[in-house]
């Protein structure tokens, strides 16, 4: 079996020798680097070439990286574009985000961290092109053959679960326990679920939605998320940007599954109280998917080992959530999601023990 062709990363700085270090580590770590020390020259490159991903410094003369990431953006936005700069400035990392930056590295950049992150873009591009290409057969083929047209559905099924199952993937990139985590989630919200009675196809779709409910955190430096201690209020300023950045990515889809997905992504930092984030919803308007999975997320959290925390036994967690330790409090939850959890604690615990 042949081996996937590496990734293609075209690289843009003025300077020439961090140009040329930059290219050779990338080389070293198995991707294709193209440098490119003109900013103006990109577009006629991307128009040439066919690249995986763009890796830009941020201050370069005629042309900042926020304006070449709307240029690149412009002519090709399915393409990842991480930027990188020297000035650990909280507003510029935001103001990049919010325009589609897919990283925001700052120099010196430990070098795993840029491989990683260059990783996770380029799979992440390939993912997008795996989807348009099937839609465009799809098009095709309905057009030629509308009596496979029920067939033909069938696929687009298939393969949306599987494009689904590969975006929830890439955070397992950020956290050895994240692919553990994700699976436990799904399962968390249907015992949920099916213990408040809800119709069965909200359980299955709340099911295959929640695990996605983290996908924004692809776009966080590994230096906040992997942090092994309290973040600064920059630092979580930045890692709230997540439940935004994972709608996003998320929104725009007519199907039920991805659309509940997004919501998902949005809410589930949203608490029953209004102090959550990031539009501070409170009670019933906070969707109920959210408030399903943001007590799922908690006990979770609270029962698995972190950079910054050592895991709680499944008592100790339940205790919590249903007493307060201060940072963690009942008014958080919704009423009824929680008398359910209560309710179903050793269904839970179960679930938590066969999938570590």
């Amino acid at each position: 079996m042949s081996s996937p062709d590496p990734e293609s990363i075209l690289v843009v700085d003025d300077d020439p020798l961090v140009l040329e270090s930059t290219c050779a580590y990338l080389s070293s770590r198995g991707f294709t680097a193209i440098p490119c020390g003109e900013p103006a020259s990109v577009g006629q490159m991307l128009r040439k070439g066919d690249f995986d991903v763009v890796l830009t410094d941020f201050k370069m003369p005629g042309m900042t990286g926020l304006e070449l990431l709307d240029s690149v953006r412009s002519s090709h936005p399915d393409l990842p574009v991480v930027l990188m700069t020297a000035f650990a400035d909280l507003d510029l990392a935001v103001e990049a985000i919010t325009r589609g930056a897919f990283g925001f590295l700052l120099k010196p950049c430990k070098p795993d961290y840029l491989a990683i992150t260059l990783k996770k873009a380029a799979q992440f591009h390939s993912l997008l092109r795996i989807e348009k290409g099937y839609k465009k057969t799809l098009e095709d083929t309905v057009e030629m053959r509308t009596r496979e047209l029920a067939d033909a559905l069938r696929m687009v099924t298939g393969l949306s679960k599987e494009i689904v199952q590969r975006l929830t993937i890439v955070t397992e990139f950020r956290d050895s326990d994240t692919g553990a985590h994700v699976v436990r989630i799904g399962l968390f919200v249907r015992c949920l679920a099916e213990a408040m009675s809800l119709p069965a196809d909200f359980v299955d779709t709340i099911s295959f939605a929640s695990p996605m409910h983290d996908i924004g955190k692809v776009v966080i430096p590994d230096s906040i998320l992997l942090k092994p201690g309290p973040l600064t209020p920059e630092e979580f300023a930045i890692m709230k940007t997540h439940p935004v950045i994972g709608e996003k990515i998320l929104a725009g889809s007519g199907h039920p599954s991805l659309q509940m997905a997004a919501s998902i992504a949005r809410n589930h930092h949203e608490k029953h109280d209004g102090s959550g984030y990031p539009s501070g919803l409170k009670g019933e308007s906070v969707p109920l998917e959210a408030r399903i999975v943001i007590l799922c997320d908690q006990y979770d959290a609270l029962t698995s080992k972190r950079p910054y925390k050592e895991a709680f036994s499944h008592d100790e967690a339940v205790r919590i959530i249903c007493q307060g330790d201060g940072r963690t409090l009942p008014s958080h939850f919704h009423p009824r999601v929680l008398e359910t959890f209560i309710a179903v604690a050793d269904e839970m615990q179960v679930i938590r023990a066969g999938h570590i």
